[in-house]
């Protein structure tokens, strides 16, 4: 009987990561495309950085109302038609042909990418729970993976010529497919706490420790927001790598990211929570540190690998923390902790750029590599991880 609920569960956990890589998916086919839709429709750098604005914008403004969503309905109901409706968004995007269409069709696809966030990070903590192993990591990594093969697609799509409506239609086909053979196997639960159903703001559930978990997680993703936006601008104004290898940074960075994730379950089993966090912060200010010491591309090289290993686990393991609160839902957790999280990706890499405007990019890097030591220091003194 054990071995048959293992097997059913695995085939859940397929299915969860399934809808993580069709997160990825979208996400990542939309940015294959953003050069494209700049020329289709003749944007200025200001008008599209406008423009990109209101994707994070619709995520951060909507965030309460999708935990309440997920506490009402399951995040199995949310997962359900979010996943129908963020493809849709993804082709409207590709069919837009003014500015103002396309601005208001980036908001809503911020809020649907939103509530399939929510609501899927909510399904992989209540399957680690059914389960009682850590998962969270994995399905992150398939995240990753994901925006590879959104990347690969969007090459393919570009090299065969074919228009970015008939592309975005392609994903979308795509994750039709996933979502028809998966959503019926997606966990279901109940909400069990109805208090958390009433029409107050989501944000009186928030606590000291759910508090200084997004802590650790805005400095986290501030430092990978850091790394995302500036390392080709590192390699290529501090490093002065040759023009082919400017990427190289970046993509050093992500690859190791995505091994880590793989990994990061196993880690938390054998070393537990604490320990990981530690770690994490650990590399991230290592990497960082070397990086700005030893502005050599082979040395800047291995420096950005130890950061990607470093923010490969960090968030998941926070994520996965937060959604095992005891007196507050998984959804609910999850939502309070990712927006104070997400502030840091939002917030991280124009303060670079401001710092690095005053100063030099490396003073930036100097700055952001002390976050992670603060990390070190919050997880040693956080108590939710002391049994962890």
């Amino acid at each position: 009987m054990s071995k048959q609920n293992n097997k059913q569960h695995n085939r859940i956990r397929l299915a969860i990561s399934l809808f993580f890589f069709s997160h990825g998916l979208i996400l990542s086919s939309w940015a294959s495309r953003i050069p494209t839709i700049k020329t289709y429709l003749g944007l200025s750098e200001a008008e599209l950085g406008t423009l990109l604005l209101l994707m994070p914008i619709g995520q951060i403004s909507t965030m309460p109302l999708s935990a309440k969503l997920i506490n009402r309905y399951s995040s199995k109901t949310i997962v359900k038609f979010g996943f129908l409706i963020y493809p849709l968004i993804l082709l409207i995007l590709g069919l837009s042909t003014t500015y103002i269409q396309l601005a208001i069709d980036l908001f809503l696809f911020g809020v649907a990418g939103n509530l399939c966030n929510i609501s899927i990070n909510t399904q992989g903590v209540e399957l680690e729970s059914l389960m009682n192993k850590p998962m969270m990591s994995s399905f992150h990594g398939v995240w990753s993976i994901s925006s590879f093969a959104g990347a690969l697609i969007g090459l393919l799509m570009f090299s065969l010529k074919l228009t970015t409506s008939i592309h975005f239609a392609v994903v979308m086909i795509i994750i039709l497919l996933i979502w028809l053979l998966n959503f019926k196997l997606l966990v279901h639960t109940i909400p069990t706490n109805k208090d958390e159903q009433d029409k107050g703001s989501i944000f009186k559930h928030l606590d000291k420790t759910l508090i200084q978990l997004g802590i650790i997680g805005f400095l986290s993703m501030a430092i990978e927001g850091a790394m995302f936006d500036w390392s080709g601008v590192y390699f290529q104004d501090i490093v002065k790598a040759p023009e082919q290898l400017i990427i190289i940074g970046y993509t050093s960075f992500v690859l190791m990211m995505a091994i880590g994730q793989f990994l990061g379950d196993y880690l938390v089993t054998k070393l537990g929570r604490k320990r990981v966090i530690q770690l994490c912060g650990t590399f991230m200010s290592s990497g960082l540190i070397i990086a700005v010491l030893t502005p050599n591309i082979w040395v800047c090289t291995l420096a950005f690998m130890i950061v990607g290993l470093g923010s490969s686990c960090s968030v998941p393991t926070v994520f996965g923390i937060a959604g095992k609160h005891s007196k507050v839902s998984a959804s609910i957790s999850l939502t309070l902790v990712s927006t104070i999280s997400f502030l840091g990706f939002l917030i991280g890499p124009p303060a670079i750029g401001f710092i690095a405007e005053w100063l030099d990019l490396r003073y930036s890097y100097a700055l952001f590599a002390i976050f992670g030591v603060i990390m070190v220091l919050m997880a040693s003194r956080l108590k939710v991880l002391q049994d962890n």
